[in-house]
Formats: structure tokens, C-alpha cells, sequence
């Protein structure tokens, strides 16, 4: 992980990912950590960079399917994550079910503190 991890921050899972921005899917690789959802992107991507969600802004998420040019459904391996504001982030990904049971421990976890 290249992003600086905060004080007390630990990985908790890692994998690759990819990230829906418009049409574009950007490959990278997701972490998730006791405080937040890292996504960063390749450097071959036009759209590239870090994505950061806190786990106290997530509200929800849903499993959903890849979608060709955002109509066609291709495959169920996407991730939605949804904040209060309203934002959703489609990752695609491998394990969805036990990334989504992933961050909503984590996030339990977070909110015990």
C-alpha cells in the first residue's frame, strides 16, 4: 500500500480491484483498513489516482453486476458502497460477499470505539 497508513490504522484486507468512474473501469488494488477504504489505481489508467472512503461516511452496500458501458449486465462481481452523501463506488472484484461482510465489521468495529 502506498498511501501513509494514520496512527493506529491497520490493513485488514487487500486485493485487486477495479473502480468504475464513468465508462472507464480502472484497475488498481483495494485495502481496506480499520478506518477507511483505499482504492489506488495502476499508473497505466487514464483516470488514475487514490480513492479514499472513511468507513464512518459508508451507509450501505449492495452487491450488483458489472455492466458493459454502464447498460449491460456481464457479470455479478461488483460491489456498490454507498456514503450518507449519497456517492456510490462500484468496485469490481473477486469475493465480494466476504469484502462487503469485511467492511460492515469493520465498521461495527469502528463504531464500538
Amino acid at each position: 500500500m502506498k498511501t501513509e497508513l494514520n496512527g493506529n490504522e491497520q490493513i485488514v484486507k487487500q486485493g485487486a480491484a477495479n473502480l468504475q468512474k464513468g465508462i472507464e473501469t480502472v484497475g488498481g488494488k483495494l485495502f481496506l483498513t480499520n478506518h477507511r477504504l483505499v482504492f489506488e489505481a495502476h499508473k497505466m489508467n487514464i483516470q488514475g489516482g487514490n480513492t479514499e472512503i472513511n468507513l464512518s461516511d459508508i451507509h450501505s452496500s449492495a452487491k450488483g453486476w458489472t455492466k458493459f458501458l454502464g447498460l449491460i449486465p456481464l457479470m455479478p462481481n461488483t460491489l456498490a458502497v454507498h456514503t450518507h452523501s449519497g456517492q456510490e463506488y462500484r468496485f469490481v472484484l473477486f469475493g465480494r460477499g466476504a469484502w462487503e461482510a469485511a467492511i460492515n465489521t469493520s465498521k461495527n468495529n469502528n463504531q464500538v470505539r
